[in-house]
């Protein structure tokens, strides 16, 4: 599947490049393996909706304020996740989103 990644940010961190707003996730390898680990198993997959199959990434659609968009946990006990929207032929990654709030490891 064709991955556009739009936030410039996001494309430093998975080149392990320490700066832009992920700067302080870029000095936590194992996160940044587990990251890259699921851009290329984003980079493999036919369609979004063959995401589910690593039951770990948690796919789901979102709803509400982030109707039409998608995400996928990055690792497994943390909040961070890819935030992206679903398009003929790929998807287009957002962001990574960093919310304390979010509702941890429940999938």
């Amino acid at each position: 599947m064709n991955v556009i990644i739009e936030d410039k940010d996001l494309e430093y961190l998975l080149e392990g490049k320490q700066k832009g707003k992920y700067k302080k996730l870029a000095k936590d390898g194992k996160f940044l393996q587990k990251l890259i680990d699921t851009y290329d198993k984003m980079s493999y997959v036919g369609r979004a909706v063959d995401l589910a199959q690593f039951s770990y990434m948690c796919y789901e659609k979102l709803v509400g304020n982030r109707s039409g968009q998608s995400s996928v946990r990055i690792m497994n006990g943390r909040v961070e996740r890819l935030i992206f929207t679903e398009h003929e032929g790929g998807v287009t990654i957002k962001l990574i989103e960093l919310n304390q709030n979010h509702y941890g490891n429940k999938c």
